[in-house]
């Protein structure tokens, strides 16, 4: 019995072993190799055309130096969508609601967006901190501010991720809990609310599936700002 809502949001322990990792190994396994065949059953056929679309969708507006980041952030964004869809199954456990995790994620490749833009074009890069045309005594400040909004960025796509997730989550069980305490009292308004959780779910669905793309979405914009 969980002692609290919150007690859904720490990582399952079997044997004292923690399963976070189990989980985030889970998703590699549910999707098909491609095979060697000229043609290729519906299941992969279906799965090589979603991929294809979201990578033009996400790399058309970067020139041809970022195209090389196509697999990798293809591969975190399906990564991601299909973690935050076993999270919402019964029973199960989601790695993208642990602040930790998603920061792991964010940091290294906002980094590595930053490093780049510093080596391959450090004026451009540097221009982004002071825009054009600023009054001269605003510069010192307007830097300053710039300056904190750039490391502010992995962090703000972390807690994006934890937060939207993290609030789904307890509303659903907020609302289930009150579907079950009012089922035996009042009928009506547990179907009423059970309508309400439904529609809830569907909604958390398609939250799991945007928050994922907004994710790699802020991060091919900070690619496009450095390549």
């Amino acid at each position: 019995m969980m002692l609290s809502f919150f007690d859904q949001f720490m990582s399952p322990t079997y044997m004292g072993i923690p399963l976070i990792a189990l989980a985030i190994t889970l998703p590699w396994i549910l999707y098909p190799t491609p095979t060697s065949r000229w043609i290729n059953n519906r299941l992969l056929t279906l799965q090589g055309w979603s991929i294809n679309r979201l990578s033009q969708q996400i790399f058309l507006p970067i020139n041809q130096g970022g195209h090389k980041w196509a697999v990798l952030l293809t591969s975190l964004m399906i990564f991601l969508i299909t973690l935050n869809m076993l999270g919402l199954l019964p029973y199960t456990f989601t790695p993208t609601t642990q602040l930790s995790l998603n920061m792991a994620f964010a940091v290294p490749l906002w980094l590595a967006t930053v490093i780049i833009g510093m080596r391959n074009q450090p004026t451009a890069a540097l221009g982004h901190l002071l825009p054009e045309g600023t009054p001269t005594p605003l510069i010192p400040v307007l830097i300053i501010i710039e300056t904190i909004s750039l490391f502010i960025r992995p962090l703000a796509l972390g807690v994006r991720l934890t937060a939207n997730l993290t609030a789904g989550h307890l509303l659903i069980q907020l609302i289930a809990t009150a579907a079950f305490v009012l089922l035996p009292l009042m009928p009506t308004v547990a179907i009423l609310t059970a309508t309400v959780l439904f529609l809830l779910t569907l909604l958390e669905v398609a939250v799991a599936m945007i928050q994922a793309y907004v994710f790699v979405l802020l991060l091919s914009l900070y690619l496009q700002e450095n390549v």
